[in-house]
């Protein structure tokens, strides 16, 4: 039987080769694998874009995790030119934020070395939840009775401009 975090690397790896999107941008150099509480993988690779609003390959993967509603992670490994790299600060964030129970996920590191995630974020962004919530439930991102489409505003008149006439020469 293949050990967890081998085939882990291996699955980040099978994804990971950077390739051209435009002039200037890329895709793959950074690529991340996650295991899941429920024994699935789920797989991302980076998008780098020269302004800056490109995202990590950690990222990446934990979208394909919430699109199959899982939230909690066992381990994960980012490799960069077949070398295990660890996550970003912005990247550890995430991973607490998605569940509170990701704390102690293993983060796989270079040379055999795995910390869990509390080790690797001593000081969390995120300390304070909700008490009454529990880590897997969502948050509620607007109140439950705003409508979701906004009613038109009959009220909101735009001041009239007069059509200027040309002066004669």
């Amino acid at each position: 039987m293949i050990n967890p975090s081998t085939r882990l690397i291996a699955e980040a790896i099978k994804v990971q080769g950077r390739f051209a999107l435009n002039d200037d941008g890329a895709a793959g150099s950074v690529s991340a694998a996650i295991l899941t509480s429920q024994g699935n993988i789920y797989t991302g690779i980076c998008i780098d874009i020269t302004c800056g609003i490109g995202t990590c390959a950690e990222h990446a993967a934990v979208a394909e995790m919430l699109k199959h509603r899982e939230t909690q992670i066992e381990m994960i490994v980012a490799v960069k030119n077949q070398t295990i790299i660890p996550p970003c600060g912005r990247c550890r964030e995430l991973l607490l934020q998605v569940d509170a129970r990701n704390i102690d996920s293993r983060i796989l590191l270079d040379g055999g070395q795995s910390m869990t995630l509390s080790e690797m974020l001593p000081h969390p962004w995120l300390t304070m939840r909700p008490r009454n919530r529990t880590p897997a439930q969502p948050l509620p991102l607007a109140p439950e009775n705003l409508p979701t489409i906004l009613p038109r505003l009959e009220s909101l008149k735009l001041p009239h401009r007069e059509k200027r006439q040309k002066r004669p020469a």
